[in-house]
């Protein structure tokens, strides 16, 4: 069997009908195609959008703004039939790298307290819970808020995959 071929991106005007058909079965209150175009276009300088495409389809996406020196993550999701198979990891781990080779030092983000397997993979990624939002979701549901107060260990990390700039695709490896 032939490998599939993976890459890492910068999401493209092109990949936003994936990536919001991904948010709709990802969230209870999904981001709009158009949001995901204003996020590209009018939002392009502080807004950075990474996606993992396989034999070109998007499979997992996340995305972060910089303000000042520091990288709010505004979501990251992976696609139902691609779950458990580390992508949310890699896109994680690559939105860490590109940010802190663009000189952002730290990097935050909020997660509901009832999703174990994000909580777990962030905080394996050096993500600390600092605090709570109460009732930050549409379901009256808690957010933890978690920060990562020093990324610069990403920078020169050899086994987390970044896409080339000038918005150039590259491999990755499976299993990252």
């Amino acid at each position: 069997m032939v490998p599939e071929m993976t890459e890492m991106d910068f999401m493209r005007p092109s990949d936003v009908s994936q990536v919001a058909e991904i948010e709709r079965m990802t969230f209870k209150s999904p981001w709009s195609e158009n949001a995901f175009k204003e996020e590209l276009t009018a939002n392009r300088d502080r807004a950075v959008y990474l996606v993992i495409r396989r034999e070109g389809k998007v499979v997992a996406y996340g995305g972060m703004w910089y303000i000042f020196d520091e990288a709010h993550v505004t979501n990251i999701a992976v696609h139902p039939d691609c779950r458990g198979e580390g992508l949310g990891r890699d896109v994680t781990s690559s939105m860490l790298k590109v940010a802190a080779l663009d000189g952002i030092l730290r990097m935050t983000l909020e997660v509901r307290v009832s999703n174990d397997v994000a909580v777990k993979l962030y905080s394996s990624l050096g993500f600390e819970s600092v605090g709570r939002r109460r009732k930050f979701y549409e379901n009256g549901e808690d957010a933890f808020i978690m920060w990562n107060d020093d990324i610069s260990n990403f920078e020169h990390a050899e086994d987390v995959c970044t896409p080339n700039r000038p918005r150039l695709s590259v491999p990755v490896e499976e299993g990252i």
